[in-house]
């Protein structure tokens, strides 16, 4: 099985690495041969995943508060520009060229409702 160390490991993979450093601390006679895996190795490593766990924890809440900081001020600025497409229609009406240059299709513009009945190709009246 191939190690890709360029992803995060399982939460439950952590979880258990976490309590089984717990275990290995009440270990009486641990001495590995490889000085490496010592528990004073091992013990600043831990509370350095503590401590950038944390520092994650808190970023994510920061860009929650961020996003939704966001979130609220694109709503007021489209309720503002919904409200002022209102206005102008309602000081220069809905067939201006005021209207049409917030981006909005002129009344005298906009396609006729077709209906099925009355009319057909030739001119005449249905019946």
């Amino acid at each position: 099985m191939s190690v890709d160390k360029s992803k995060r490991l399982d939460k439950k993979i952590v979880t258990n690495d976490k309590n089984t450093f717990a275990n290995l601390k009440t270990v009486n006679g641990y001495a590995p041969t490889n000085k490496n895996f010592e528990v004073v190795k091992g013990t600043p490593l831990s509370s350095e995943l503590e401590t950038k766990r944390e520092v994650e924890a808190q970023a994510k809440s920061a860009a929650k508060a961020a996003r939704d900081n966001a979130k609220e001020s694109e709503w007021q600025f489209h309720d503002f520009i919904l409200g002022a497409k209102r206005q102008v229609a309602a000081q220069f009406g809905d067939d201006s060229n005021e209207y049409q240059s917030l981006g909005l299709k002129k009344k005298s513009e906009r396609k006729r409702p077709g209906g099925k009945g009355g009319d057909n190709s030739n001119g005449t009246a249905t019946s």
